[in-house]
């Protein structure tokens, strides 16, 4: 391009000015190459002609399009030059109020002298792991570059802070530390990064001061290491410190302060502990109050202090120590003040020996007053042949004094910074490091001095080490691009450092001049003017002799060679350090005794680690000076940063007055080139500085592209094309492999010639929209026109058709009226004549009617007359024929009472002789009247066969005793005798004992009626309360209804804090979840690094080790007891009790005894069947009778057993009908009714545990009688062999009774099945109760869905109705494999019952076949078995204790959610509450316990192996939940049943209250919400700033604008690539599949819905800081990208029906965002319209987004300030929080509704995959 083309009409330069640097101007005219004059207009109007000439005045520096100014990056300008650089930080300085701004590789930080909110730890988080291009430039950015490259590239990394005094590096270095503590925070409790920050204080209070440039500038320099481990945690930390201005202790500038620990501990003087200091303001010290002004504005010396001391605390420093510190520095304050009083001779002084502050030096430093007072006045001078002591001068004195106070506060500033590295060392292997040098910047005075010489040389060797680097990684960019490079010229300052440094150069002269015994400054001058007058670099002052001028990098330097000499000596007598050096004081002795053999005067060496351990020379003359030292610790750390990846920070100070958002031009010039930006500026112009990726190009240009060349699929070969043809010069662009390289100025050109095409496109488009204008405005002139002809000529026909009608109306008004008067007349005639015919018909119709009515009343009256004399011989008759039959009656029931009471006097009798069997009596009767009318004949003939039978069975007796009397005597009838005399007692027994029992029940009886009477008494008062209370509710009402808006306020405030409330506890579990976390870490590195010989412990061991539940064990062993259980009834209350709970307790345990019994009974009969088969071979005379008494035995024991269990069904009755009766009396009572309840609950499951035992004993006694009668077959065989018995008679008798008995026990039987099948009516009438419900329900839900089908559209109906056709299918086909699996089960059950049957049949033909073999001839004997009924699946599963192992690890450990995904959802957790309910039903609490404990501690370690994946998080939230929802669910507690069916109360625990395990559940459920949000947060976390702000969700909408060097650095984690993108549809495919994991395990919909809301806030959090730190993305264009995306997230919320979540309200921020970057942003009504719009948005973030909005072209219009100013006006009232960023790890407080199930448990089935066959199911 030539010149001709640049500076033309209407473009901006850039002019010198000698106020502002840099002023703007316009060309006025075209410039054509030659002229001498360039024609401008400056801003204000004012013309200008401006030289030009080819060698003293070239062409002015080009602007920059308005679209490049406020870059985040100056690389990104397309020219590159000094005003463009300066108005660049300017506008983004003042306008929109950023401190940073990238420069390449360098962040220009401008001190803002003000404090800002954008270092919390939120910013923190969003910069931690982003690329440092895609965010605003910051300190944070920076610290995040060094850390990712420290751990990707395995580098040491450094951060160079450097700047003038004031520009910030102090603060700037403690934020990138803040950042590295933040994020590399140490892995174990040691908190070395704490330490680390605590050290901050510590230095700042010994080594910072105010000075006329900034209240706190540093006075040395450091280099912190911050050491990092293989995980990269901070595991210790080393400082280095550099070049203590030791000058300040003594003296001080105007205005300016001694270090700040000096006025700190003054202003705590008057502290108890400080008293001993003797100290006082200080304004009574010298070396405190030399500048005048011991205060700083805004800063608390007492409070910086505090921290101090709480630093030293905190870095394990003693109190001790500190105590001696503090002495140390009270001592150098009374030093100062010590008087030196002068002789007369003037040659020498002396120090009054009552100076008070001569006195408490000594005192303080623990040294002798005499000696310190000889040697502050005297030297020693050795020569060769002897040592004398010389006098010193008051003058010289003074120096000596203040050389030793430099000296002891250099002293104990090493002490302390060794003291501070030795606190921050750690024992572990450093990996890597981080280093942050915070160093003094280039510095130039009116009077520079030694100092100032330090200060410019250190930064000469540093401004090398930048320009080298600058150049290295312009160099790698363009190789890596593989694009033409030629070598750069960039400033080289080796020549001015060799200067300094090298061989006879400033530093060496001034050395050998310290070694001249009588060597001054003026002949180290003469010396530098010899030496290096031929030096570039080096020039003598015209008007003096004892300065020198040194031409560095920045600027020219005039240096003062007063006091170089001294200075570099550091001259302290050794009388002086000896004296210290024999303190009493530990410390004082230390800090001057030689430490590594380095020499005790080496003073200036304030590196706490030497480089060269060097040997001890005795000659003070030949240590090493303060240059050397510097020198030497100068290239130690040049070493260092060599060694390490740099990262650099300029600090920049805007003013000198300290003036909050002010920017001097002069002054940030000075800085500017002095830091070395403008020379990373100029290396960058002089190569390729703009840059931009090819698809960016082709985006951004592409509508200087024809439409044939848009077709190409190669973006490369288009951009070529496009750039051959629009740039003709080729040196101007370079193509690399994924970049296109440009001259500068070259992109600002394409914004040329591109705005160009844009403004003829708008020219053409205005020009086309006119004319149409003009057309539309013709048209609508010629249709006026029309129109008004078209009304007129209207009006005129219209006027003439009123004549005509006006006519014709005359003419018909004319014949109506002519007609209505004749008409009138007629109908006046003919009403007449009606009337009076009406009147006349009327008299003589009433006439007959008055006839008719007379006749019916008659008939009326003789009807009533003749039925009252009928009705009345009736009675007459009936009264009669009763009395008859009264008389007849009485007769009957005379004779009916008399033969009553005949009987009654029988049964009277036999109640005396058979007192026992009355009960019996009583319900056999009541049970046989049904069927006395069948069994009548029977008894009459059972009687003549027993009076047959009893006949023959008394001869048989006879006969017997008979023959027992011939053959044992009668010894066995007195045993037997005896035996029966014996049960006869313990009969009696019982029988007391019952009556015993009988009385106990009747006094509980009375103290439960007292009880009820109390319940009463109370239910009186509660209704007196009741009534109170519905009055003061009345009155509340009342007040509530005046008091609405208040009421409602208090709600929404408790509801606030409860769930502030909830949120802390929620997040204090969260810490324990973490805390817990790590102990296990904790204890896992501990096995790691131990080993355990031995035994090793297996799974169930370490899980009840391990356990982690501190919850007491809940047992209940003891309920069976009665007396205890009332004991507890009464601590409880009457009120919270059950009604009778102590007749509950004895029916408790009377089913333990009848267990007891039964088992017994059990074992007889084993015993009879083991005798049965050791029939053959024994002798059975003995036996028999044995067998006989034990069978008579059983036979009282069953019948007491018997006469016991039917009292105890009476009394129950009883009990029943009086709660029954009482309760409904005292229906008001509700506490009555819900104990009536829970007893009656209680009650009913007894009774049938009662009937189950009853069902057994029935089965022994079945089993018995069989025994019986297999003995009585045995026992016939053998009497076939007695010859005195073989005969027919006897026989026939025992068969008979037999077939009695027999007959006896069957109907006993039929009795049973008549129970078992009334139980089973009622079984069935229950579901059949419960069907009829669930139908109700189903049709109820189905009268839902019509309804909201109904309010559908079409499509949405199809839709819907498909979903619900899927949804019922899978319901179906689940309940059909649960009935095929049933029934499965129930065939196996079969063919196992099949298998016994066939066994028993085999053996009992095996044993009928033997029976056959053993006897001449068969008989038939009848056999009566009992077969049980199997029972009803009750919802239990049992296991073995040693099996819970097995069943934790197949349902928890080794679960996986595929594994279940085709059963019912959550099935894991209803297996264990089966479990559960098991071991409740057997009372065994161990069981319980301990399968809890397993179970929480099993799932927190699968989650822990499991930490980052989200589906089995959501698994085992889902299984969590509902295990805590079922043991609410049946926990018996009413609040958690009323959703419950009948068969799901029944199924409620039974002894056992797991609350507290209810609240362990919760807490788990709640830490396990918290890692599911983090694993999904995590997941999404890369996905959202891709997706919500960087992808085109409308194509071809977002602008791109060039990018600066950030965008292009080694930062990129990717290569040609870039980072990985995602787009909006993986994001919510994504969320997608979250929703539908969740959904398929079972989760509820509710915990979805918070799970939803809390990513939802996740995302407009991360989006909206993003955009808040992101000055690219702030467009309208991005508004609009992000206003659809947000309504893409709405429409998914919609579509899952989570929209009642709330989580789109979580959106509102981030759309209130997008819809304030597409307003419009000029006039005050915009600005209202942005307050009442952005409500959800605070005052900061919406000010931030419009200082960050950005026109992506130059026809958008950026925000002004004034407008900005005026939305901060309108805004100022609110009170918003302080911070900028929301909170990404906000989490809303959980909420976990109860949620029960519907499932039945009975119905539950499981999978044979899962290989739990060790359970049984109960």
């Amino acid at each position: 391009m030539s010149v001709n083309e640049l500076y033309t009409k209407y473009t901006r330069v850039w002019i010198p000015d000698p106020d502002d640097v840099w002023k703007a101007a316009e060309i006025t005219r075209d410039y054509k190459e030659g002229e001498a004059v360039l024609h401008l207009k400056l801003e204000d109007e004012t013309p200008l002609e401006y030289p030009v000439g080819p060698k003293s005045n070239p062409l002015p520096f080009l602007r920059n399009p308005d679209i490049l100014v406020g870059e985040n990056d100056l690389t990104a300008l397309s020219y590159l030059h000094e005003p463009a650089v300066l108005h660049n930080l300017r506008v983004r300085f003042l306008e929109s109020n950023h401190i940073y701004t990238y420069c390449g590789i360098v962040l220009v930080a401008i001190n803002p002298y003000e404090q800002l909110q954008i270092y919390g730890e939120e910013v923190i988080n969003a910069y931690s792991g982003q690329n440092m291009g895609d965010m605003d430039p910051h300190i944070f950015a920076v610290a995040e570059e060094a850390y990712k490259q420290m751990a990707r590239d395995e580098r040491n990394q450094s951060i160079i802070v450097s700047g003038e005094s004031g520009a910030g590096k102090t603060v700037s270095a403690k934020y990138a530390m803040r950042f590295f503590a933040t994020v590399g925070g140490s892995a174990n409790d040691t908190n070395v990064e704490e330490k680390v920050l605590a050290s901050s204080p510590i230095m700042e209070a010994i080594g910072n001061a105010k000075t006329t440039r900034n209240d706190n500038s540093s006075r040395f320099g450091k280099y912190i290491q911050i050491g990092f481990s293989r995980r990269y945690h901070i595991i210790g930390a080393n400082m280095r410190t550099y070049l203590l201005e030791k000058s300040r202790v003594v003296f001080q500038a105007e205005d300016e302060r001694n270090y700040h620990i000096f006025y700190q501990l003054c202003a705590s003087a008057s502290l108890p502990e400080f008293r001993e200091l003797g100290l006082t303001s200080a304004e009574d010290f010298t070396f405190t109050s030399l500048g005048e002004n011991i205060f700083i504005e805004g800063v608390n010396d007492a409070d910086d202090f505090i921290k101090t001391r709480e630093a030293f605390t905190l870095l394990g420093i003693k109190e001790s120590s500190q105590s001696s510190i503090f002495k140390v520095i009270a001592s150098i304050l009374h030093l100062g003040n010590i008087e030196i009083c002068s002789e007369r001779d003037g040659e020498s002084c002396h120090i009054s020996r009552d100076d008070v502050h001569l006195q408490h030096f000594c005192r303080l430093l623990g040294v002798e007053l005499q000696q310190m007072e000889h040697w502050l006045c005297h030297r020693k001078l050795a020569t060769t042949s002897e040592t004398y002591v010389k006098n010193m001068s008051s003058k010289q004195a003074s120096n000596a004094r203040d050389a030793l106070a430099k000296h002891i506060y250099a002293r104990m500033f090493d002490w302390i910074v060794e003291h501070i590295n030795m606190s921050l060392q750690t024992s572990s292997k450093q990996h890597s490091f981080i280093g942050v040098l915070d160093i003094y910047g280039f510095e130039t005075f009116e009077v520079n001095s030694f100092e100032q010489f330090c200060i410019n040389y250190a930064n000469e060797k540093l401004q090398q080490q930048f320009n080298s680097h600058v150049f290295k990684l312009e160099q790698e960019e363009y190789m890596k691009e593989q694009i033409p490079w030629t070598l750069i010229d960039f400033y080289d300052n080796q020549p001015c450092i060799d200067l300094i440094e090298a061989k006879l150069g400033i530093l060496d002269l001034l050395d050998e001049e310290c070694k001249v015994p009588k060597g001054t400054d003026q002949n180290w001058a003469q010396k530098l003017y010899k030496q290096h007058s031929s030096s570039a670099h080096f020039q003598k002052p015209r008007m003096s002799n004892v300065s020198f001028i040194i031409i560095h990098f920045a600027d020219k330097v005039e240096y003062q060679c007063e006091g170089f000499l001294e200075k570099n000596r550091d001259t302290v007598y050794e009388e002086q350090i000896n004296i210290l050096k024999a303190s009493q004081f530990q410390l004082v002795a230390d800090l001057f005794h030689d430490k590594d053999g380095v020499s005790s005067s080496k003073s200036s060496r304030v590196n706490v680690r030497a480089a060269k351990p060097t040997p001890k020379t005795p000659n003070r003359e030949h240590r090493k000076t303060v240059g050397h030292q510097f020198r030497s610790s100068l290239h130690l750390l040049m070493e260092t940063l060599n060694a390490t990846t740099p990262h650099y920070v300029r600090c920049i100070k805007p003013n000198d007055v300290k003036e909050a958002f002010s920017f001097d031009s002069s002054r940030a010039v000075q800085q500017l080139r002095a830091c070395g930006v403008l020379e990373t500026i100029r290396i960058s112009a002089a190569g390729y500085p703009s840059r931009w990726t090819y698809p960016d190009f082709f985006s951004r240009y592409r509508v200087l592209l024809k439409k044939s060349d848009m077709m190409s699929a190669d973006k490369k070969l288009v951009c070529r094309n496009l750039l051959e043809t629009l740039i003709k010069e080729p040196d101007m662009y370079q193509f690399g492999k994924t970049k296109i390289f440009f001259r500068a100025g070259q992109v600002a050109y394409l914004e040329k010639i591109r705005a160009d095409k844009f403004r003829s496109a708008c020219i053409k488009i205005q020009k086309t929209v006119r004319g149409w204008l003009q057309r539309v405005r013709y048209r609508k002139i010629r249709k006026s026109a029309i129109t008004l002809q078209r009304y007129g000529r209207g009006y005129l026909a219209r006027r003439y058709a009123e004549f005509l009608r006006l006519s014709r109306a005359a003419l018909i008004c004319q014949k109506q009226y002519r007609m209505v008067r004749d008409r009138r007349a007629f109908l006046r005639v003919r009403q007449a004549v009606v009337t009076i015919q009406a009147y006349t018909r009327g008299m003589f119709t009433r006439r007959i009617y008055w006839e008719f009515l007379m006749h019916h009343k008659a008939m009326i009256i003789q009807k009533s007359v003749r039925g009252w004399l009928q009705r009345k011989k009736f009675r007459r008759a009936r009264a009669a024929a009763i009395i008859i039959q009264c008389a007849y009656r009485r007769r009957l029931a005379k004779r009916q009472l008399q033969q009553l009471k005949i009987e009654a006097r029988s049964a009277q009798h036999l109640k005396k002789l058979n007192t026992g069997m009355e009960n019996k009596i009583v319900q056999l009767q009541r049970k046989m009247d049904d069927q006395s009318k069948e069994l009548k004949s029977q008894n009459e003939q059972l009687q003549q066969v027993n009076i047959t039978l009893g006949s023959e069975v008394n001869k048989l007796q006879k006969q017997l005793e008979q023959a027992r009397s011939q053959q044992a005597g009668g010894g066995q009838l007195t045993s037997l005798q005896e035996e029966l005399d014996r049960l006869r007692e313990e009969l009696q027994e019982a029988l007391a004992h019952n009556k015993k029992l009988e009385e106990e029940h009747g006094t509980e009886k009375q103290s439960l009626q007292q009880r009820v009477e109390e319940l009463q008494r109370e239910n009186s008062l509660l209704k007196t309360e009741k009534e109170e209370m519905n009055q003061i509710i009345a009155q509340l009402s009342k007040s509530s209804e005046v008091d609405g808006s208040s009421v409602s306020q208090k709600e929404a405030t408790l509801q606030k804090e409860l769930d502030q409330e909830r949120q802390r506890y929620q997040n204090l579990l969260k810490e324990f979840s973490r805390l817990e976390q790590r102990y296990d870490n904790l204890k896992e590195e501990v096995s790691l690094n131990k080993f355990h010989p031995g035994h090793r412990r297996n799974p169930s061991n370490v899980s009840s080790l391990e356990s982690d539940s501190n919850y007491p064990s809940i047992s209940t062993s003891e309920v069976g007891d009665t007396e205890d259980s009332i004991q507890l009834v009464e601590e409880m209350g009457v009120e919270k009790a059950a009604m009778d709970i102590s007749l509950f307790m004895k029916l408790q345990k009377r089913v333990r005894e009848l267990e007891t019994e039964r088992k017994r009974l059990q074992t007889s009969v084993d015993k009879m069947e083991e005798l049965a088969k050791r029939k053959g071979s024994e002798s059975r005379s003995p036996t028999s009778e044995t067998e006989t008494a034990d069978l008579a035995y059983d036979s009282l024991k069953r019948q007491e057993l018997e006469t016991e269990n039917k009292k105890l069904k009476n009394d129950l009755n009883e009990l029943r009908k009086t709660i029954s009766e009482r309760a409904s009396q005292n229906n008001s009572s509700n506490e009555l009714q819900d104990g009536y309840n829970l007893l009656l609950s209680q009650l009913k499951a007894a009774t049938e545990e009662l009937d189950a035992r009853k069902e057994e004993v029935l089965i022994l006694r079945t089993q018995i009688v069989s025994t019986a009668e297999q003995q009585g077959k045995n026992n016939h065989i053998e009497s076939e062999n007695v010859p005195e018995l073989n005969s027919k008679e006897p026989i026939d008798k025992e068969e008979a009774a037999k077939a009695y008995h027999g007959l006896t026990e069957s109907k006993k039987l039929l009795e049973a099945q008549l129970q078992t099948q009334s139980r089973q009516h009622k079984d069935e009438l229950e579901a059949l109760h419960t069907q009829i419900e669930l139908l109700r329900d189903d049709i109820e839900k189905k009268q839902e869905i019509l309804n909201y089908m109904s309010s559908l559209s079409p499509e949405a109906k199809v839709e819907y109705s498909v979903q619900q056709e899927i949804t019922r299918l899978t319901n179906d086909n689940l309940d059909l494999k649960e009935l095929v699996e049933k029934l499965e089960k129930n065939e196996r059950k079969l063919k196992k019952q099949l298998r016994i049957y066939m066994k028993k049949v085999q053996e009992l033909e095996a044993s009928m076949a033997a029976a056959q073999s053993s006897r001449s001839k068969p008989e038939l004997i009848r056999q009566v078995t009992v077969q049980r009924k199997e029972k009803d699946f009750e919802g239990m599963l049992e296991y073995n204790k040693e099996d819970e192992a097995l069943l934790l690890k197949t349902l928890i450990t080794d679960m996986r959610p595929s594994l279940v995904s085709a059963t019912v959802p959550c099935l894991p957790a209803y297996i264990l509450f089966m479990c559960i309910r098991h071991a409740d039903y057997i009372n065994d609490d161990q069981k319980v316990e301990a399968l809890l404990t397993s179970t929480i501690n099993s799932i927190k370690k699968v989650l822990k192996k499991n930490n980052d994946d989200f589906e089995m998080t959501s698994f085992w939230l889902a299984n969590t939940s509902r295990l805590l929802h079922c043991l609410k669910q049946y926990s018996g507690d009413e609040a958690f049943m009323t959703q419950n069916t009948s068969k799901q109360n029944e199924h409620c625990l039974k002894n056992f209250d797991l609350a507290e395990y209810r609240q362990v559940l919760s807490d788990l459920s709640i830490q396990i919400y918290q890692q599911l949000i983090k694993v999904a947060e995590g997941i999404i976390q890369p996905m959202i700033v891709s997706a919500m702000l960087e992808s085109e969700s409308i194509p071809s909408l977002a602008g791109v604008k060039p990018m600066g060097y950030r965008n292009r650095s080694s930062s990129m984690d990717t290569d040609a690539g870039g980072p990985s993108s995602y787009t909006l549809e993986a994001l919510i495919r994504q969320l997608g599949q979250f929703h539908g994991i969740m959904r398929d395990h079972g989760l509820d919909p509710e915990i979805a819905g918070q799970v939803v809301r809390q990513l939802f806030h996740c995302i407009n959090a991360t989006t909206l800081n993003n955009l808040l730190l992101r000055k690219d993305v702030c467009s309208w264009s991005t508004g609009m990208q992000l206003r659809y995306n947000t309504s893409q997230m709405e429409e998914w919320l919609r579509a899952n029906n989570l929209y009642q979540s709330n989580a789109a309200a979580t959106l509102e921020p981030i759309i209130q965002a997008a819809q304030l970057l597409q307003v419009k942003k000029k006039t005050t009504q915009d600005a209202e319209a942005i307050c009442s719009l952005c409500t959800s948005l605070t005052t900061q973030q919406i000010v931030k987004i419009l200082n960050l909005y950005t026109p992506l072209n130059e026809f958008e219009e950026r925000v002004t300030v004034s407008f900005i100013r005026t939305i901060q006006n309108s805004l100022q009232d609110r009170n918003d929080p302080p911070q900028l960023l929301l909170d990404t790890k906000q989490t809303f407080p959980v909420l976990f509704p109860y949620t029960p199930s519907a499932l039945s448990l009975e119905t539950l089935h499981i999978p044979a995959s899962l290989d739990l066959n060790f359970l049984i199911r109960v």
